[in-house]
């Protein structure tokens, strides 16, 4: 514990050192989070006024909207003013603030990602059954769950992380204070830190994936089964969206955990990080207003209704 305090503030490399690509760099993030900003907070409003989005389906959907725009204001708002300031010290405190709170959003978002699959799974296979298996109660149970399951594992991947002792260096190699970043430039010996952090990793992402996957394969089991043109379409339509929203974040996640050792490198953590905490939640929201029928016909009626 004494070691720990000997470092009071850690220095994030940032994205690049080059000059000339600040200003690029500052107008393309400042343009991704304003973007993130207007759809995910415009997508929680819309469904929020207009009942009759008040749907288990709407409601998971507006949960992860605000857990996008949350896990995207962690991290983007310190990266757009460090292009301008060119600051990259952040203290201890704040460091460990901002791994808590980006690793518990992306942590809800995961949780959010299986029980919207699960939505699915009982409005395609079961659809007889749907009101009575996704009651509203049901619905916040799982909502609910979602949040204190992301705040119980990302406080034990930040307790772990932070239980090392920083005292040589404190230099991270990334533009937000990762998990791994920061363990990485820890003085003591890390190796059953790295292993926590990874058992945690595959418990809550790929066992989510594999939870999707398998409800993935008995909708489109069911789907293939349908004699009805119009059912096989609106089956399809229904599930595209969640679908397209899953394979981003996930593909995106085992991308980073499966590359060889050999060819690890921060540069491509870096890469793939501005992908997940900038992007992803820059598409999810255009993914599911593109797509969706009764979110354009939402939008239009308060359109219409402020004119």
């Amino acid at each position: 514990m004494e070691n720990r305090t000997e470092v009071i503030r850690f220095i994030l490399l940032g994205l690049t050192d080059n000059p000339h690509l600040q200003l690029p760099l500052f107008i393309t993030f400042l343009l991704l989070y304003t973007i993130t900003l207007v759809g995910n907070l415009g997508m929680f409003l819309l469904i929020l006024l207009d009942s009759r989005l008040h749907t288990p389906m709407y409601i998971f959907l507006s949960n992860l909207s605000l857990v996008d725009f949350c896990y995207s204001s962690t991290i983007t708002p310190k990266v757009i003013a460090g292009f301008l300031t060119r600051d990259k010290i952040m203290s201890y405190n704040a460091c460990a603030s901002q791994m808590f709170f980006f690793s518990t959003f992306a942590n809800v978002e995961n949780y959010l990602l299986v029980s919207m699959a699960y939505d699915r799974y009982v409005a395609v296979c079961k659809p007889l059954h749907y009101a009575t298996n996704m009651t509203t109660s049901m619905c916040m149970c799982l909502i609910i769950g979602c949040y204190i399951c992301g705040l119980l594992n990302a406080s034990i991947c930040t307790v772990d992380a932070l239980s090392l002792s920083f005292c040589e260096s404190n230099v991270v190699h990334h533009f937000f204070c990762d998990v791994l970043a920061v363990m990485i430039v820890s003085c003591s010996e890390r190796r059953v830190n790295e292993l926590v952090l990874i058992y945690a990793a595959i418990l809550n992402i790929f066992c989510a994936l594999i939870f999707i996957l398998i409800s993935y394969m008995f909708i489109f089991t069911n789907i293939l089964k349908m004699h009805s043109a119009s059912g096989y379409c609106k089956a399809l339509s229904t599930c595209a969206s969640h679908f397209t929203a899953v394979s981003i974040f996930y593909g995106t996640v085992t991308f980073m955990y499966v590359q060889p050792s050999s060819s690890h490198s921060m540069d491509i953590d870096k890469i793939s990080s501005v992908f997940y905490t900038m992007v992803i939640p820059m598409l999810n929201p255009l993914v599911y207003s593109l797509r969706n029928k009764e979110v354009k016909s939402a939008f239009t009626k308060i359109v219409l209704k402020s004119k």
